[in-house]
């Protein structure tokens, strides 16, 4: 029973965080939506740091899983398309984190240090996966343009999700469509003809 206690509290605090924004949930808000008393909640979680804190372990279990590079094998376009869907998902599902960057990761050195880790991983996958894309004959660049698309592609994918609900954006998978094919088009200028072929088919099919 404390077990599933535990889950409904994170589950609960998690909708709240994303659908109202973090600094504006407190712990009584959390449960009172459970109908639980606040010190059962506390019994739990010392505070709401420590909810925000189990909620990041969660997603960066996600966002690990989403940036396992293909084993044994160069990467090709359909493995970038797969792994943006994987971590503009996990980016959504807790949209939180994103939206409330700043002011959560002020107040929380822990946190400050799990997410940079987080993005170095993604840095060096997008870097790693712009040089397979070379080595593999996909794209054709130098090293320092590489380098630049492989930022570019990591900034983008960042905050995508942050610019879509800034400009109005309600639709969840079209914000994530719109994401997706804005970080493949960066690519497009460096395809050989085959891959860019390819990669509009992709875009079309997409999309419809």
């Amino acid at each position: 029973m404390a077990r599933q206690t535990r889950q409904r509290i994170l589950d609960a605090s998690l909708a709240m965080f994303n659908a109202q924004g973090e600094p504006h949930v407190t712990t009584n808000h959390i449960a009172d939506e459970l109908e639980i008393s606040p010190g059962n909640l506390y019994y739990h979680f010392r505070n709401k740091d420590d909810i925000i804190e189990h909620l990041f372990t969660r997603f960066e279990e996600r966002m690990d899983a989403a940036l396992v590079a293909p084993d044994g094998r160069l990467p090709g376009l359909e493995d970038i398309w797969l792994q943006l869907h994987h971590v503009f998902e996990a980016i959504w599902d807790y949209r939180f984190l994103y939206r409330d960057l700043v002011e959560i990761l002020s107040r929380n050195r822990r946190l400050r240090v799990r997410f940079a880790r987080i993005l170095r991983r993604a840095d060096e996958q997008a870097h790693a996966v712009m040089r397979g894309l070379s080595q593999a004959g996909v794209m054709r660049a130098s090293t320092d343009e590489l380098r630049a698309v492989a930022t570019n592609v990591l900034v983008i994918a960042t905050f995508w999700l942050n610019y879509a609900s800034a400009r109005g954006d309600k639709d969840e998978h079209a914000a994530i469509r719109d994401g997706i094919v804005q970080v493949m088009m960066l690519l497009a200028p460096f395809l050989r003809d085959a891959e860019r072929v390819h990669l509009n088919s992709l875009v079309r099919a997409y999309i419809d």
